[in-house]
């Protein structure tokens, strides 16, 4: 028996705010837990192309300039594909510390591309976009 959409999308979402929560926590092996080995991130001069690139990534991150970050998100939209796929629509931004706002231009829409395996929804891919041009 297959779970409702409704558990789908609950369970959807609960991936998402574990993966924030783990970006609040400035944890790189939390935020990847729920990502396939194989998945794929993509953001504006970057193509991370697995789970450990994306992890390492992020590990240098919260080293770095990521440090002591959070995030702002505002889910759009879940669109399944079937039973064992859907794209999520989200926007999003980075948080530096002491900021209690993100600024217009660093906001960014993304997309990500959730499979389910093995009963467990899991992030395949994430892409981001700015959400206005930039000036020229």
């Amino acid at each position: 028996m297959s779970n409702s959409r409704a558990e789908d999308e609950a369970a959807i979402e609960a991936v998402l705010v574990d993966a924030y929560k783990a970006w609040d926590a400035n944890d790189a092996d939390a935020f990847v837990a729920n990502y396939t080995t194989d998945a794929t991130a993509i953001m504006p001069g970057s193509f991370r192309d697995s789970r450990d690139v994306i992890r390492n990534g992020m590990a240098q991150g919260f080293a770095g300039p990521l440090k002591g970050s959070s995030t702002y998100n505002k889910l759009l939209s879940i669109r399944f594909l079937g039973d064992d796929g859907a794209v999520v629509v989200s926007e999003s931004g980075i948080l530096f510390a002491g900021e209690t706002d993100v600024p217009d231009p660093r906001k960014v829409n993304a997309t990500w591309v959730m499979e389910k395996r093995d009963g467990q929804w899991l992030i395949a891919s994430y892409h981001n976009s700015p959400m206005l041009a930039p000036a020229h």
